[in-house]
């Protein structure tokens, strides 16, 4: 048993139906090299690593270093991802891609960008993607934003999971709407997991400690001066956090209260 389960107890994240033992989910782009992909990915505990099928060698490209000599299938469920792409039509062909080279594989995570200067979803064409891959037999999870109704039409669509933004990819600026987030974990029932935005161990808590059922990051980590021991550090932050949801805190008071009983003193 990981760490991660022999902390956290049986409280398994669930999405499409398959249970992990984390709930922090790490990508594989950034790094120095694939060694330090593989260092900091076995520090991270994570369990599912995603993959963006436009810019990484999994196979497609022989006579290159290809990504699953240092995450392999046989270790780590792979998340590909449709970064790079902007229109629908282009996700949806990258998913298919993906599912050709992994032997039938279903889960997918799907994110289409309106413009590169924000890299913020374009919601429009992310509708319409996820209704075509849900109808299309793919287990999607979803990058979006962190909008109430558009997250419950995702969650509507069939999406495995829905992922809002914390804050602008690679931005480190971490959790910008904590409300919204709050919004979203409360009205959905798919799994809702925080991706992008994520800066360090403190804003991955703060995640968790929204409700959230996960966080999904990268440059947070591949970004970092050491990005192994970030890595440790978000495997705890996570940890930390969700068991600060669960026991639930402390309520929030505007003046002080003693810890120690004052009735019953001698003097």
């Amino acid at each position: 048993m990981s760490d991660t389960a022999q902390t956290a107890g049986r409280d398994p994240l669930v999405i499409a139906g398959v249970e992990y033992s984390s709930r922090l989910l790490v990508g594989s782009g950034k790094y120095k090299d694939l060694e330090e992909t593989r260092l900091a990915t076995e520090a991270s505990d994570a369990e599912i690593i995603t993959v963006a099928i436009r810019r990484t060698n999994i196979g497609q490209n022989p006579d290159e270093p290809n990504l699953l000599d240092v995450v392999p299938l046989d270790k780590y469920t792979i998340l590909p991802n449709t970064a790079g792409c902007f229109t629908a039509d282009d996700a949806v062909r990258t998913c298919r891609l993906a599912r050709e080279l992994l032997d039938g594989h279903k889960l997918v995570k799907l994110e289409v960008l309106a413009e590169q200067k924000t890299l913020f979803p374009d919601v429009i064409e992310t509708l319409k993607a996820a209704e075509i891959l849900v109808k299309d037999g793919f287990d999607v999870m979803v990058y979006t934003t962190d909008d109430l109704t558009v997250a419950k039409k995702l969650e509507d669509l069939g999406c495995a999971a829905v992922m809002p933004l914390g804050g602008p990819i690679g931005s480190g600026l971490g959790i910008c709407n904590p409300y919204n987030i709050r919004s979203i974990v409360e009205e959905l029932s798919v799994p809702v997991l925080v991706d992008a935005g994520i800066g360090t161990a403190s804003d991955a808590a703060l995640a968790m400690e929204l409700g959230c059922d996960g966080v999904l990051m990268n440059m947070a980590i591949a970004c970092a001066q050491q990005p192994v021991v970030m890595a440790a550090a978000m495997k705890h932050a996570v940890i930390a956090g969700r068991q600060a949801y669960l026991a639930g805190r402390m309520p929030r008071k505007r003046y002080a209260s003693a810890s120690s009983p004052i009735a019953g003193t001698f003097f």
